[in-house]
């Protein structure tokens, strides 16, 4: 499975980016898929993702703010931010599992999904 992540850029406090995560070699179906992000100095933290169902999950510092969709015709997965703040610069990466068991306590936590993209990156400015 290969994933490919686009969509980020430079964009000014209160502005909008929307990322997309491609994959090839498997459809996401229903696997669990997220977006984690990563900022220097820091550890990769949960943003968004969506397991069981189609059932969405936020992070607390985006809720509200993004928002995480899949379109299984493009097998694609999309990152809406909206009202973004520059506490939200960072490498944002997608990854999927390759269970569709994943117990919920773990759709936030990065160890629990087996294919990542290449990251792509977000920078906001004040």
């Amino acid at each position: 499975v290969q994933l490919q992540a686009s969509g980020g850029g430079l964009v000014q406090a209160g502005g909008s980016l929307r990322l997309s995560c491609a994959a090839s070699g498997r459809a996401f179906g229903d696997y669990p898929v997220a977006w984690f992000r990563q900022a220097p100095a820091r550890e990769r933290e949960f943003a968004a993702g969506i397991w069981r169902y189609g059932r969405p999950y936020y992070g607390d510092s985006v809720k509200g703010r993004y928002h995480i969709s899949r379109d299984n015709a493009k097998n694609t997965v999309y990152l809406e931010m909206n009202n973004l703040k520059p506490e939200d610069t960072a490498v944002y990466y997608c990854a999927t599992s390759s269970s569709r068991g994943m117990i919920l306590s773990s759709v936030r936590v990065p160890n629990a999904y087996d294919y990542w993209g290449q990251g792509t990156q977000v920078t906001v400015s004040s």
